[in-house]
């Protein structure tokens, strides 16, 4: 069964390879990896034409939430099923909702209005944020994840994305897994891993992070694209007196 609703915390770290090959070495000992392996992870993330969803939620408010469209793997066929992902974020608990549908029919939803067949609260919700924000597709984001779980507690997650990748043209989600690297210079080999977590950390989890010396860290892939690459080129076009064209 899909699952269409999570509430939990998310913390975010970014690892060196030997932090990395530390933390994976003791955690496969207690956890598992989930079915799918290494596998990719694709997303359009939607925005205003002023980016106002990033830029206020790079300002940490209380609340905040996101718009994005998700596919693991490239959909090979319009058929092929994808999310569409309501996020909110609210006193560092992350609440996401979304929906299943086929590649078709989402596409159909966003750009002409029209319903899909499951169509239900969720999506609904999703009505009034883009009624309210009149988002469109703004930036491709993909990377490589190995996902692990605690057969003790399944509610306990923890990723590593790789490869991290991202574009501002062709966003569409069938135009393939394409993009330029995220991160360079010193981070360019950095492994992101995020705890997601129902409540507490377990004792021996923090325990392992400080023997590592990880830390965790603030980070968002969205939010990173938009402050390395979007923003000084806009800043850039708006200093030569150019226009934007979204």
């Amino acid at each position: 069964m899909i699952q269409t609703i999570f509430k939990r915390y998310e913390k975010k770290y970014l690892l060196s390879p030997m932090q990395y090959s530390f933390l994976k070495k003791h955690l496969d000992q207690i956890l598992q990896v989930d079915t799918y392996g290494l596998h990719t992870i694709c997303s359009i993330y939607f925005d205003t034409d002023d980016y106002s969803l990033i830029r206020s939620s790079l300002e940490k408010p209380v609340y905040k939430e996101k718009l994005r469209l998700r596919s693991y793997g490239i959909p090979k066929d319009t058929q092929d099923t994808v999310f569409l992902e309501l996020k909110k974020k609210y006193k560092g608990v992350v609440y996401k909702r979304r929906c299943s549908m086929e590649l078709c029919e989402c596409q159909r939803y966003l750009y002409n209005q029209l319903r899909p067949a499951n169509d239900g609260q969720i999506l609904h919700e999703i009505d009034w944020f883009q009624h309210h924000w009149h988002t469109t597709p703004k930036v491709f984001l993909a990377y490589d994840r190995i996902a692990m779980f605690s057969p003790d507690n399944p509610d306990l997650r923890i990723t590593f994305d790789q490869n991290i990748r991202w574009r501002n043209t062709q966003l569409t989600l069938s135009d393939g897994d394409w993009g330029y690297p995220l991160l360079s210079g010193d981070q360019k080999d950095c492994i992101l891993m995020e705890i997601k977590i129902p409540n507490a950390m377990p004792l021996w989890l923090s325990s392992l992070l400080d023997e590592a010396g990880i830390y965790p860290t603030s980070f968002s892939k969205y939010g990173f694209c938009y402050q390395n690459y979007i923003f000084p080129k806009i800043h850039q076009t708006h200093s030569l007196g150019g226009k934007i064209y979204a």
